[in-house]
């Protein structure tokens, strides 16, 4: 039974060339911190192409609770009027931050050096998530922090009337840690470093240098210092959030194996610690290029243009591109299913502990629909067939995990015969406009519960 509700079983077939453009949603993450740093300024930001999710519409409601002007125009369109940075109010209610873990902790640290005092609460789910891995660092400027047993939410956080710049080595690799931290230093005078010793995503310190504030990034002996100067006065922005690559993945994958295809996929976001999974089908010698490559709000955007690629090769992937992809194994094996020779992919134990064991998942949709796969603890093997040589026919179980339920659904496009999958509710939770978008290019997705 499904998790998401009545199950909703999905079936791909075989199409015709794929045209078009598909604008998929926007970066979620770019998303939050637009809303954040923009109430921050003094002054109006303008946000074209914000993901207009449950997530990211709570921390928008939360930035008007700290008394900034949030303003939905339509169309994706929105505007922040800042307080400025140490501007923010105190809220009259309780912030309720919903599902999201991002957005929770990003605000903590946004708030946390004013000398305010806010509650926070969430659902479920995120009511039952510990908040000590943020809190801890955060209470080093001075910020006082009182939860439910194991720091958990409902939490009231204390800000700091009188904030004192941190030096902070990051204990375990965690964007959401370091950008709590990063945005606290803010308000906090002197110089606030930040030390990670992996590299992780690096989507704030983009932003703040975009923003205007003062902050430098070197590799040393300890790992990443990222040391950011406090109390700048940053300079509303304007900007368009580039679309979300791993939602970018699935047009893109569908386009290379799918005879005739030729499809434009705007406003891709190409930061560096998301966009392995691009450079890895180039290696495979697919027909993918950036263009009108620029810059918005510190991130690196391009067009992605992908054509049909009817000679695509296996490759070993560098292991160390793994954390750039991650999410986008699943579809990347449906790629190498039409490829000649194997794709070796190493060093990916993640996948195991995803929504769902990703490897297992796809390895055993891959060898249902006739291909050959080799796995272990962290890594897996997939043998490819070359173009038009994938049988297909079978249906697979999506474990109720989005990723996979996409994968197989562009699969279906250039097997022999149609992929099946036994639900894919799952879809709406990261990429509800999906079926429209493939449909509109060209796809034959049908749902097959009728």
């Amino acid at each position: 039974m499904s998790g998401h509700g009545t199950p909703i079983p999905m079936m791909s077939r075989p199409c015709g060339p794929l045209s078009g453009e598909a604008h998929v949603p926007g970066d979620k993450s770019i998303s939050h911190r637009s809303l954040i740093l923009g109430a921050m300024c003094v002054g109006q930001t303008r946000i074209t192409g914000l993901l207009e999710g449950e997530d990211v519409l709570d921390t928008g409601r939360a930035m008007e609770a700290f008394g900034a002007t949030v303003t939905n125009h339509g169309d994706g369109e929105w505007t922040v009027t800042g307080v400025g940075v140490g501007g923010f109010a105190e809220p009259e209610q309780v912030i309720d931050c919903g599902n999201s873990g991002t957005g929770v902790r990003l605000i903590m640290g946004a708030m946390a050096t004013c000398p305010i005092t806010v509650t926070f609460t969430g659902d479920a789910s995120l009511n039952g998530r510990p908040m000590g891995r943020v809190t801890d660092p955060l209470a080093l400027f001075g910020t006082q922090a009182v939860g439910r047993q194991g720091g958990r939410l409902p939490m009231t956080l204390v800000g700091a009337v009188d904030p004192v710049p941190v030096r902070y080595v990051v204990p375990v690799p965690s964007a959401q840690v370091k950008s709590a931290v990063l945005l606290a230093g803010l308000n906090a005078p002197g110089q606030t470093v930040v030390i990670e010793k992996e590299a992780t995503r690096d989507h704030t310190e983009r932003m703040l240098q975009g923003f205007g504030a003062t902050l430098t990034v070197e590799q040393t002996d300890e790992g990443r210092v990222i040391t950011l100067d406090g109390q700048p006065e940053l300079t509303p922005q304007t900007i368009v959030v580039p679309r979300d690559p791993s939602s970018a993945a699935f047009p893109v994958c569908a386009a290379i194996i799918t005879p005739g295809s030729d499809v434009l996929v705007p406003n891709i976001g190409l930061n560096p610690t998301r966009a392995g999974l691009f450079t890895t089908l180039q290696d495979m010698g697919a027909d993918l290029v950036y263009e009108n490559m620029r810059e918005e709000g510190g991130e690196p955007v391009a067009d992605l243009r992908a054509k049909f690629s009817p000679d695509l090769k296996g490759i070993a992937v560098p292991p160390a591109r793994a954390a750039s992809m991650i999410d986008e194994y699943p579809v990347l094996s449906v790629v190498a299913a039409f490829a000649l020779g194997v794709t070796d992919m190493q060093g990916v134990k993640e996948l195991r502990v995803k929504e769902s064991d990703r490897i297992d998942a796809m390895a055993k949709g891959l060898r249902a629909a006739g291909v050959s796969v080799d796995e272990g603890p962290d890594w897996w093997k997939v043998t490819g067939l070359g173009h038009g040589n994938v049988p297909g026919g079978a249906t697979v179980a999506s474990q109720l995990d989005h990723r996979i339920a996409m994968a197989f659904m562009v699969m279906g496009m250039a097997t022999q015969k149609p992929m099946s999958v036994d639900d894919g509710s799952p879809i709406a939770t990261s990429f509800p406009i999906f079926e429209d978008l493939m449909a509109g290019l060209g796809a034959q997705i049908v749902r097959t519960n009728s």
